[in-house]
């Protein structure tokens, strides 16, 4: 691919929903480029839950008939340990993007942010207005707040979560449905986000809005709070018509 013909690039890491996010932004724009990270956070104390490997099942078999593609399969794709490598914010900045689309990366260094200043929108599962850093969703449901179940699109800022807001919605719920089918949900609305935002962007018309609020950091949620999770989530959408 040609760098001066890059006019997207998505900062991710590889799971089955953000290739599937990957792969659906991809296809409306030939243009796309996949920045990946390849490190992972390790918390101190246990945090997998047997319905994350149910959620990661049912995203392979509800976007890709059961297949687990690579992000380089989906669109061209670097990879680096990390965004913040000194190799990874000159190769971003070589690209000279129109726009970066951040999603589900680590924290990124103002470097990286100052790489793209045409600009930088960050997609986050959850109300940044309240919820701000890892698990927010889970967090949400955690605290009874199912109003908090939102997918927001904002402009990346160096304190994290914080920048002006693109776009904010809400996640339908149906009766029923399964705390492993969130996430899923959750993605498939960003990707109607992430299109609208892109549409504005080129057509001068995107805009944002500064939060009212700086919401609570919260970090990664323990595995015994993710059975209070799963337990009050399945209460919720059973009383749901």
């Amino acid at each position: 691919m040609n760098d001066k013909a890059t006019r997207v690039v998505i900062l991710t890491t590889q799971t089955p929903h953000h290739a599937y996010f990957v792969r659906e932004i991809g296809a409306r724009r030939p243009d796309v480029m996949v920045l990946a990270e390849t490190r992972t956070a390790t918390p101190p104390f246990p945090t997998f839950h047997p319905f994350e490997a149910e959620r990661d099942d049912y995203e392979r078999a509800a976007w890709f008939a059961g297949a687990d593609p690579l992000l380089k399969d989906l669109a061209e794709t670097e990879s680096f340990e990390s965004l913040n490598d000194d190799r990874a914010v000159r190769r971003l900045a070589a690209l000279r993007p129109d726009l970066a689309i951040v999603y589900g990366t680590g924290r990124l260094s103002p470097a990286v942010i100052a790489a793209c200043p045409d600009g930088m929108i960050n997609l986050h599962g959850g109300d940044p207005e309240e919820y701000r850093g890892l698990d927010t969703h889970l967090w949400a449901i955690y605290h009874g707040d199912f109003e908090g179940l939102v997918t927001t699109l904002h402009r990346v800022a160096p304190d994290l979560d914080s920048g002006d807001i693109v776009g904010r919605q809400p996640i339908a719920l149906a009766r029923g449905t399964k705390l492993h089918q969130l996430r899923r949900l959750n993605t498939e609305v960003g990707v109607g986000l992430v299109e609208k935002a892109l549409a504005d962007f080129w057509n001068g018309t995107l805009k944002s809005t500064p939060q009212a609020r700086k919401g609570r950091y919260y970090s990664f949620m323990p595995d015994v709070l993710k059975n209070v999770c799963v337990a009050k989530f399945q209460k919720h959408t059973d009383k749901l018509r």
